[in-house]
């Protein structure tokens, strides 16, 4: 069986990082995925998924150096459910993507492309972008 989380998208706010009793680091963020789509009217619509993430040990100190409000991020992890008894003494689930692998997709100062997604800034290159809408000389049967 297989549990597992990918997302690329941006940081709502810093990362807010806790060190436990045992020494343990733990940092918990959110982030946002976006999808756009047209709706019944052919209006373009954009949705924005709001996804909470905890990142533990190694993984929390990295988010509390490398990542800030507004950061393009990519996370894989695992969706964790779990429930706990508040202070009112009121039972609350959370669902959470525990992160297992994080990176920064933001570029850095005076590097060079630190990641592998092209931006408006790097060189043109042969590619053509994908342009859904028919054409008049396709030639396939569906």
């Amino acid at each position: 069986m297989i549990n597992k989380v990918t997302l690329i998208g941006n940081l709502g706010k810093d990362p807010e990082v806790r060190k436990l009793e045992n020494g343990a680091s733990v940092a918990k963020f959110t982030v946002a995925t976006n999808e756009s789509y047209k709706d019944k009217d052919g209006n373009w619509q954009s949705l924005t998924d709001w996804h909470d993430i905890v990142a533990w040990r190694n993984l929390a100190e990295q988010a509390e150096r490398t990542l800030k409000k507004g950061s393009l991020v990519f996370i894989e992890g695992k969706i964790s459910h779990r429930k706990y008894t508040d202070s009112n003494n009121i039972e609350r689930r959370v669902t959470e993507i525990v992160a297992q692998t994080l990176k920064s997709l933001d570029r850095r100062e005076g590097g060079g492309n630190q990641n592998s997604f092209p931006s408006t800034n790097d060189e043109p290159s042969s590619h053509v972008p994908f342009d859904p809408s028919p054409s008049a000389d396709d030639d396939l049967p569906f």
